[in-house]
């Protein structure tokens, strides 16, 4: 394992689009850590943006910014924001993309608390529980309450609920995740599972297929059969591994692998449930065929 600590990713692992760069199919984008942009001719979503990714020094001794240049840049249109948990890591970039693109924020009561400390006009925010259905244009999509892996030292970390919103701009620790949610995301055509954490709550799962998952790939570290359970229940035809990277690292420099997470094995562990894995570098963009489902 200690030849991948603090290691770049393998340019070898990058994997090729399973399908033409054309408009009418899905096309995912991956930003780092758990952050992808889904997009086609219909609609546009973003999941867990953290582009402005401070330093390691930053994170720990600042209030965590986001970046609007780098939000403009790298994410100029979206119709909605989706957010699995609070954690800063997850949500930082959350209330700049929805302020310079106008889409929806959605995500649980401490997504929302983190929105309005940030300005967000309650209207263009949007609470849930868990298990509704939410319809973005012709997709649908679905929060499905999950749990937040044991990641530090066998803790959760930065466990708790928000009630009440943060400081603005808060400090790392002032971002509690609350509700954590998987977003299954139906296109009409093609279903995608966003496990953003190192956990999951296979009964919430249970009944719900999924083409794609892009799975945290921390959590293979810390639940047992991780991968295997996920193929079980959701039986994807494609896993693309996310939460890899430190974070700490600028968004268009090398990153770096997380300590404990060892990418090979991941993508052999997905290989050997007869899964095809998908390593996306950071920007990565691959495409999905919309004319039939997979």
């Amino acid at each position: 394992m200690l030849k991948y600590l603090l290691k770049a990713p393998d340019v070898a692992w990058a994997a090729a689009s399973p399908a033409p760069a054309k408009a009418e199919n899905l096309k995912i984008k991956y930003l780092g850590t758990a952050g992808f942009i889904l997009s086609d001719t219909n609609r546009t979503l973003v999941l867990d943006p953290f582009i402005s990714r401070p330093s390691f020094w930053q994170t720990f001794t600042q209030p965590l910014s986001s970046d609007p240049a780098l939000v403009k840049h790298y994410i100029p249109y979206t119709d909605e924001v989706l957010i699995g948990h609070a954690h800063y890591d997850h949500i930082l970039d959350a209330a700049e993309v929805c302020k310079q693109t106008g889409a929806r924020l959605i995500g649980s009561q401490a997504s929302v608390m983190y929105g309005r400390s940030a300005g967000l006009p309650e209207q263009q925010m949007q609470v849930t529980k868990g298990r509704e259905v939410i319809h973005c244009g012709a997709w649908q999509v679905i929060g499905l309450p999950s749990i937040h892996g044991k990641a530090l030292f066998g803790r959760v970390p930065l466990a708790g609920d928000m009630t009440t919103p943060p400081p603005y701009p808060p400090k790392f620790h002032q971002l509690r995740h609350g509700l954590v949610l998987n977003w299954w995301i139906d296109t009409g055509q093609l279903r995608v599972v966003h496990i953003d954490s190192a956990d999951f709550i296979e009964q919430e799962l249970q009944g719900r297929q999924a083409d794609i998952v892009c799975l945290c790939a921390i959590g293979r570290k810390y639940r047992p059969n991780y991968v295997k359970d996920v193929v079980r229940i959701l039986k994807p035809k494609y896993i693309i591994p996310c939460h890899w990277d430190t974070m700490v690292t600028p968004i268009d420099a090398p990153p770096q692998l997380l300590p404990g997470v060892n990418i090979p094995e991941f993508i052999e562990e997905i290989k050997a449930c007869g899964v095809m894995p998908l390593f996306m570098p950071i920007l990565g963009e691959l495409y999905f065929d919309q004319s039939k489902s997979i």
